[in-house]
């Protein structure tokens, strides 16, 4: 057994005859130490939650069930937010670099030689230019209006998260980290700081933690959180001057153009479906990248944390729906007439269908209401897209609304299940 071996008894480690202390074990025997003080009876019982929370992040949670009933298994929570994180990793790294190329992209345009307030200070004491051909430069620019919103984010919605366990002498879960990163890709790059925390509180304390915290939600928190700043805060979360993040700059989605004017109008712009594929357009920070999204959903796929069935019935779904409007044709409305290839890449279908739809806590849990509640998605997303002018994305909506009819479309298949049962053995 090995010192850090998650099944070894609580202790200091240079208590039980281990010759080398290592950092971690330091760390470790630390933990222990002051461990009595945040039990039942210490003197800072309350604040269990949050020294739990340390410890489970930082190790191996030695409390879990290793005995029948029980399943056991290899994985715990921890394990499977990580890779969650792991695979939601590359939208993240083209949220940076997109939106400083958007952004330094504008500023040639607009022939401006410099960022203004404070990221450009830091930008020129870092000697970094504006150039969109360098990687570099336009990472570094993208990295000013990321980290931010993150850094915010976690903040305040880690206060709520440690709040509501301190409350309930509950541990806190590492499901928000997912949650932060998952609610700050749905954001514009410019959206105002004190937005995002209202945005995530909303999304924390009424999307989860009035239900009983994690597990027990059956909406997606973090579409909560946005969903409760666009119809709030509209003028920050739509239109065409929230999207790159220059001042006085005002660049339309493709979807907002085929929206108005079509298929047509999007090429004309200077939009290709290559380009949109990869993400160098115009979007919210983490939404914009197909690639990076199938990326994201080939690791998820295969650690078995994403399901495969859920994606594979939005995509469906979609193309369903879509190939029916095109059959029918329309002159008067543009979307009709666009093609499901088209669907896949623009707005934040790709991002959601991954990340989104395929929330273990609220989606459908059997597998035959998983190609129900994907389909569902896939359906009612272009229902909006080409049905309703005034909001031409819908991926939100649509998956907000499976989230509810989840348990419905789990029940009616349970409920199937036990006719076909009862007819089999009459």
């Amino acid at each position: 057994m090995s010192a850090l071996d998650p099944q070894r008894p609580k202790g200091r480690l240079s208590d039980r005859g281990v010759r080398r202390v290592t950092p971690v074990d330091r760390l470790r025997n630390f933990l222990v130490d002051v461990r009595p003080n945040f039990i039942k009876g210490g003197r800072f019982e309350s604040f269990y939650a949050l020294y739990e929370a340390v410890d489970g992040f930082l190790f191996t949670p030695s409390e879990v069930a290793r005995t029948s009933p029980h399943v056991r298994d290899g994985i715990d929570l921890k394990r499977l937010m990580v890779y969650v994180v792991i695979a939601v990793t590359p939208c993240a790294f083209m949220a940076m670099y997109n939106t400083g190329y958007q952004a330094n992209s504008a500023m040639g345009a607009l022939g401006l030689g410099q960022a203004t307030g404070w990221r450009g200070d830091i930008l020129t004491a870092l000697g970094v230019g504006y150039d969109p051909a360098s990687i570099l430069d336009c990472m570094l620019h993208g990295l000013m209006f990321f980290l931010p919103l993150y850094v915010v984010t976690i903040a305040v919605g880690g206060w709520w998260e440690g709040l509501f366990a301190a409350v309930r002498n509950h541990e806190i879960n590492e499901g928000f980290l997912v949650t932060s990163i998952l609610y700050v890709l749905t954001l514009p790059p410019n959206l105002p700081l004190w937005q995002a925390a209202i945005g995530i509180s909303f999304g924390v304390v009424v999307g989860k933690e009035v239900f009983g915290g994690t597990g027990k939600n059956f909406l997606n928190p973090a579409l909560v959180g946005r969903a409760f700043l666009f119809f709030t805060y509209p003028a920050q979360m739509s239109g065409d001057a929230v999207w790159t993040a220059v001042d006085g700059f005002s660049g339309a989605t493709m979807l907002s153009v085929a929206a108005v004017d079509g298929l047509p109008a999007v090429q004309a712009a200077g939009f290709t479906w290559w380009q949109a594929f990869l993400g160098r357009v115009p979007g919210s920070l983490g939404e914009t990248s197909t690639l990076c999204c199938l990326l994201g959903a080939t690791f998820l796929i295969y650690t078995r944390i994403g399901s495969w069935r859920i994606m594979a019935g939005v995509l469906l779904g979609m193309i369903a729906t879509v190939s029916l409007f095109n059959q029918l044709g329309s002159t008067s409305n543009p979307m009709a007439m666009m093609p499901w290839y088209w669907h896949l890449v623009v707005g934040g279908f790709a991002f959601g269908t991954v990340y989104m739809a395929t929330d273990p806590v609220s989606a459908a849990m059997t597998n035959t209401g998983r190609w129900i509640y994907g389909a569902v998605i896939g359906f009612v997303v272009v229902i909006v897209r080409v049905a309703n002018p005034g909001f031409p994305e819908g991926m939100m909506l649509a998956i907000l609304f499976a989230n509810v009819c989840a348990p419905l479309i789990d029940h009616g298949v349970v409920m199937a299940n036990i006719k076909r049962r009862q007819l089999r053995h009459a």
